[in-house]
């Protein structure tokens, strides 16, 4: 088989006679990488035709499989044909990615389910504007380390997107209770994964209300939101039997008390009892090892 040009032998097919809907792009394009891609599309006019065939089509897009640095020319024409894209990721181009290169990008797609703007922070209000007008059937959102992502902007979020269910705020310091309210009042009802880690300014008013509107929860991360104490997590422990994981490392003002009755239940919390801190600490100063059971 030849892939194209030059003289063909006698019953020799080139690759691109076979078929391109039912054979190449199905069967071929579908498991060449996306870095490969924009290899094979210098070959000839006709390959560009067909992986432009192909980016067309996309149902995910991840960027980092393109590699850690991704030209903005390179991502323009990965996805200038694209729409019908489920899954955005574009963490790989936290360094320059703004609101013009991503809005129209969501505009063509308001098929999405999931979009990662994991350290984005050249983004603004604008883009969670497209987010929620454009794409109602989103369900996982990664805004994690957006410092740009506020009050305002995470309320359309709120208004428009019933079909959420996981959302990471990691470390977006510009939130506070207020917000968080606001959207667990709205769309609590779905949500089964959260992250407010790293966020001062929540506390346990924002994760009160959370607890009593998100029936669904399933996973919690709270690390290092150092203003949540042991009446928030007395309050998950009442209000969310789905409850299978909680992050509170680093939350110094909750107590063993409140996770206890967690605990009990069999959810998995990053933080060991206080018996087993000390039996650990004592293994390590007394080198008892063989002999203290850490099962007590």
């Amino acid at each position: 088989m030849e892939p194209s040009g030059g003289e063909q032998e006698p019953g020799a097919v080139r690759l691109l006679d076979l078929p391109w809907e039912d054979v190449l792009l199905p069967h071929v394009l579908s498991r060449v990488p996306l870095c490969q891609l924009l290899r094979l599309q210098r070959v000839s006019r006709a390959f560009r035709a067909l992986v432009q065939l192909h980016l067309a089509g996309l149902r995910s897009f991840d960027a980092a499989q393109v590699g850690p640095q991704i030209p903005r020319a390179a991502l323009a024409w990965l996805l200038r044909d694209a729409e019908r894209l489920k899954e955005l990721a574009l963490a790989p181009c936290h360094e320059w990615l703004s609101d013009e290169d991503l809005v129209p990008v969501l505009a063509r797609n308001p098929q999405l389910r999931s979009v990662a703007l994991a350290g984005c922070g050249q983004l603004s209000r604008r883009t969670l504007g497209a987010l929620a007008e454009g794409c109602p059937r989103l369900q996982r959102l990664s805004l994690a380390h957006c410092d740009w992502v506020d009050g305002l902007a995470l309320r359309g979020l709120a208004d428009r997107c019933p079909a959420l269910e996981e959302l990471d705020l990691t470390a977006c310091r510009q939130l506070k209770d207020e917000a968080i309210v606001y959207l667990v009042q709205r769309r609590g009802a779905g949500l089964r994964s959260i992250s407010l880690a790293v966020n001062a300014n929540v506390g346990d008013a924002a994760v009160q209300e959370l607890a009593r509107n998100c029936p669904e929860l399933e996973h919690l991360d709270l690390t290092g939101c150092l203003r949540v104490g042991s009446d928030g997590v007395r309050t998950l422990a009442e209000y969310c039997p789905a409850l299978r994981s909680l992050r509170v490392r680093h939350c110094h003002h909750v107590a063993e008390p409140s996770l206890s009755r967690l605990r009990k239940r069999g959810v998995d919390i990053d933080v060991e009892p206080p018996l087993h801190q000390a039996l650990v600490l004592l293994q390590d100063m007394a080198g008892f090892a063989p002999f203290v059971n850490l099962q007590v």
